[in-house]
């Protein structure tokens, strides 16, 4: 998998740590595939305040590519706590 310079961007601009990003991608509590080509994978992130980290990859593409990265304010409506 490959980082683009958005990803990258966004992880500096919105203070997201790489290893939450990663973690999120590897072990992700919701995975969701999009008609775009896009896998959006969601991990609900403790060592932030239980915030809900989203990671969109690109998946039609070789390698995947890592596309951004966001906390997600609307899930925390949408999903209870996981922990």
């Amino acid at each position: 998998m490959e980082d683009s310079a958005h990803f990258a961007d966004m992880l500096h601009e919105r203070r997201i740590k790489r290893e939450w990003a990663d973690h999120t991608v590897d072990n992700p509590d919701v995975m969701e595939d999009h008609e775009d080509g896009t896998r959006h994978f969601i991990k609900q992130i403790s060592e932030c305040d239980d915030r809900w980290l989203r990671v969109i990859v690109n998946v039609n593409v070789n390698p995947n590519r890592l596309v951004t990265a966001f906390f997600d304010r609307r899930l925390r409506k949408n999903y209870a706590s996981k922990s």
